[in-house]
């Protein structure tokens, strides 16, 4: 397994090629949006698909479901994200659903909730349904479904994560926290001014128990946080990666051993040409990397890199959209 910094570079190699072969032709098509709903006995959403360019029914697909955070919307983070553009060369279908305003005024997805953090209930269980849908409605490679988000949507992906460890081969949370982090309106506001007051190593355990039967295959995580994100607290981010180690320190073996470590196995510092610094943690455990965290030193709550000039992003950043999708790829179920 290569590091991510070398998948990075080889990523982004291959992109460049890609392009520069591809030629203004190819450049002018473009994927399109399909609209869907799906609902169950906890409520009904509605989602986007970008289908991208060149797709064929005939060729599996990778499949990224993308969580919007709060006063936010598909198209929005699909701007903000940039996700579609990449999907467009990549080839992975990419799915964003919709938190309706009936559920969470600000649009916000209620991960604090009891009922949105079991497998089979609540929110978890109509994300999970919109991914079957949209599995139903293309060819979707079942290895290759990964899920990201940001802010709540951040903490949504921690909970999908955790409760369908048989579904997503791997996942990014972005200025979110992990799972269970709070489990009241009240708590979550404690959360996100100071972290969670929950053990990540108990929550880590709840995590490895969450998808009905303990998970016997990893759990990658890529975990994306500014250094001065005063919505968010940063200590989230911490917990995030700590959470997830431990639940993979359980799905190796079955025993809370410590033989995945809370210790990065490398740091590499970065910078963006004219923009900010970072620090990368990497965590590899049997020559396989299974967390890795980015901290954006002087970043707020945004999405790192993104050029679209939207609230809620820093072009400044390195970009979190093609590191995403790079660490997310390397990784199947």
């Amino acid at each position: 397994m290569k590091s991510g910094i070398e998948m990075i570079k080889a990523g982004l190699l291959a992109l460049c090629a890609w392009f520069a072969a591809a030629g203004p032709a190819h450049a002018q098509a473009a994927g399109h949006w399909d609209f869907g709903v799906y609902g169950n006995l906890y409520g009904a959403r509605e989602y986007q698909v970008w289908v991208p360019a060149g797709y064929d029914p005939a060729q599996p697909r990778p499949l990224l479901l993308v969580l919007h955070g709060c006063v936010n919307g598909p198209n929005l983070m699909g701007e903000a994200s940039g996700f579609n553009d990449v999907a467009d060369v990549e080839g992975y279908i990419t799915v964003y659903p919709r938190q309706n305003v009936t559920a969470n005024p600000a649009r916000c997805w209620n991960w604090q909730l009891p009922v949105n953090q079991a497998r089979g209930s609540g929110e978890a269980s109509i994300l999970a349904g919109i991914v079957d849908a949209v599995r139903g409605d293309y060819n979707v490679d079942a290895r290759r479904v990964y899920v990201t988000g940001i802010s709540a949507g951040g903490a949504m992906t921690s909970i999908m994560l955790a409760c369908y460890s048989d579904v997503f081969a791997a996942g990014a949370v972005h200025s979110g926290g992990m799972y269970k982090g709070a489990t009241t309106v009240s708590g979550s506001a404690y959360a996100l001014l100071a972290g969670s007051i929950y053990s990540p190593d108990g929550n880590g355990r709840s995590a490895w128990e969450c998808s009905g039967s303990p998970s016997p295959r990893p759990i990658p995580l890529l975990v994306f946080h500014g250094s001065a994100d005063a919505t968010v607290n940063p200590v989230n981010g911490q917990q995030a990666v700590r959470q997830f180690l431990q639940t993979n320190d359980l799905a190796d073996d079955g025993i809370d051993n410590d033989s995945v470590k809370y210790v990065p196995t490398s740091t590499i510092a970065g910078q963006v040409p004219g923009g900010r610094a970072y620090t990368v943690y990497n965590y590899t455990y049997g020559g396989q990397l299974l967390a890795q965290h980015y901290v954006i030193h002087g970043m707020g709550h945004a999405w790192s890199g993104s050029t679209s000039g939207l609230p809620f992003t820093d072009p400044k950043g390195p970009d979190a959209t093609l590191i995403t999708w790079l660490f997310l790829k390397g990784y199947q179920r």
